[in-house]
């Protein structure tokens, strides 16, 4: 249906100009519902993948998270046809190490509000990937071999560790902070996994140990290149992530 869908949070709703996120997956753009400012995304997620984010997004604005949370149309529903708007979130990137302390506080609060939550609708974590061969966007099949091996051996120590929500993407352009709060928008690629994943860090800004820090900054690694992967093996991206992640030893 397209950006018509917008139709469905009432009458006085219009698109303002397009934002940078999203890139290869959905089209974002600031959007004015009733006089407001907020975001729309666009894009071809499954009813059940989009009610998994959007409950996900509620329940941490519930427990006093500060995230985009999902505008309801006009009767009541909180995406229509691929299309989920929400609170615009205000804020500057994280600049500073103290900065980067307060995002660490943040994901760690998400890792401890969603112990337990039932994973993504066709998602796949970082150890299930030691068996499985897909999970939504990744496609092992596509990566050079040797490549996989050496994902999976990253992917490896994370076994045994409990799992929850993570963020998936905590860049420096997915955090908006002020003087009082830390809040983290775009959560495209949240899914449940080993909250490791979400703590490699600047200037190790989560404190973990050298070990756990060694183990987080390669899973990580592997996940980037595995999610980003292009089959003709050409985005620079990921083949720089793939080289960063070390044969097994």
């Amino acid at each position: 249906m397209g950006w018509e869908a917008l139709d469905e949070w009432g009458g006085d709703v219009a698109r303002v100009e397009p934002l940078t996120g999203g890139v290869g997956v959905n089209e974002v753009w600031s959007v004015r519902v009733n006089g407001q400012l907020a975001v729309g995304r666009l894009g071809n997620r499954s009813d059940a993948d989009l009610s998994w984010e959007t409950e996900l997004l509620r329940h941490l604005d519930r427990e006093g998270m500060t995230v985009p949370v999902p505008i309801p149309t006009a009767d009541g529903r909180v995406f229509a046809d691929g299309l989920v708007v929400m609170t615009h979130v205000d804020g500057r990137p994280p600049e500073t190490q103290a900065d980067w302390r307060l995002v660490a506080d943040t994901l760690r609060q998400l890792h401890g509000l969603t112990q337990g939550w039932p994973q993504r609708p066709g998602w796949r974590s970082s150890t299930d990937l030691l068996h499985a061969q897909t999970g939504t966007r990744i496609d092992l099949g596509v990566m050079p071999p040797e490549g996989v091996v050496r994902c999976r051996a990253a992917w490896a120590r994370l076994s045994g560790r409990e799992r929850c929500v993570v963020h998936g993407d905590p860049n420096p352009g997915n955090i908006r902070m002020t003087a009082d709060r830390v809040a983290l928008i775009d959560w495209d690629e949240s899914h449940v996994d080993v909250p490791d994943l979400d703590l490699a860090l600047p200037n190790n800004a989560a404190g973990l140990d050298d070990d756990t820090y060694d183990v987080a900054a390669q899973a990580r690694a592997a996940w980037e290149a595995a999610v980003c992967w292009d089959p003709s093996g050409t985005d620079d991206f990921a083949v720089r992530r793939l080289a960063e992640v070390r044969a097994a030893e």
